[in-house]
């Protein structure tokens, strides 16, 4: 029997508990998820270490956007990795890609030598799901030492994606974990680990909370973007949670 793993991707301090009351086996911490995920505060990544009993993953990412990055913006990823190393975090999720669409082997390379001098796990993220090439950018990717692979299959969802997903676990043949990420749910993931395989899944297990505000006022929005909701934002439901967890651990290989 394999242990099926659920990875739960966590912006805040209230979804680092509830994917904790869930039972999530990992948590990747990060920010912004409208923007796809970008690095969180040192305060927030203080916070998970030291409240979560499951290993946090920080998510190494300078700004929202391509993952084509100056280098500039690599000397900030790897400050905020020896960070996320001081400060406890078990792994560091990072990406970087050249302008052709492969993966820059050199600016990953400084990345996970940054995080292995620190003993972090390192999982490459989505960026590998924009790689014009999936075979070849896979041993790049394992070439470089990384852990894990974060991965849609290069579909809007995980399970639009699950015939590249199972290709790249026969591909990898334990060399690396293939981990499916992107619109997964309970309503599907036991049809996506049959598909492929996967020992493990991300995340975000979200759910819609109304603001507490008594007060509203409609003329202003922070974002700039008037259609942008003010007083409603997505956080991790412990219920989501369980349910896939649920699901997961009782998976057996047949």
């Amino acid at each position: 029997m394999i242990h099926r793993r659920l990875e739960v991707c966590c912006a805040d301090a209230e979804s680092v508990i509830a994917a904790i009351n869930g039972g999530a086996d990992r948590i990747e911490l990060c920010c912004a998820l409208s923007e796809g995920g970008v690095t969180p505060s040192e305060g927030l990544i203080k916070f998970a270490v030291k409240r979560s009993p499951i290993p946090v993953n920080v998510l190494i990412r300078p700004r929202g956007g391509d993952f084509v990055y100056l280098p500039e913006e690599v000397d900030v990823m790897v400050s905020d990795i020896h960070t996320a190393g001081r400060l406890g975090a078990n792994g560091v999720v990072i990406g970087s890609l050249t302008e052709s669409g492969d993966i820059d082997i050199e600016q990953c390379g400084r990345m996970i030598d940054a995080a292995h001098s620190h003993n972090l796990s390192v999982t490459f993220h989505r960026a590998f799901d924009l790689c014009r090439d999936p075979y070849s950018s896979l041993e790049s990717i394992i070439s470089l030492g990384a852990d894990r692979l974060l991965t849609s299959g290069q579909a809007p969802t995980a399970l639009e994606g699950a015939r590249l997903i199972a290709e790249l676990v026969s591909s990898a043949a334990g060399r690396l974990i293939i981990m499916p990420g992107a619109g997964i749910n309970a309503g599907n993931v036991a049809e996506l680990v049959a598909k492929t395989n996967t020992s493990e899944v991300h995340a975000s297990a979200s759910r819609i909370v109304n603001s507490r505000m008594s007060y509203r006022n409609p003329a202003v929005s922070m974002g700039g973007d008037p259609a942008t909701d003010e007083y409603s934002r997505k956080t991790t439901s412990a219920v989501k949670v369980k349910e896939l967890v649920t699901i997961l651990h009782n998976m057996n290989i047949k």
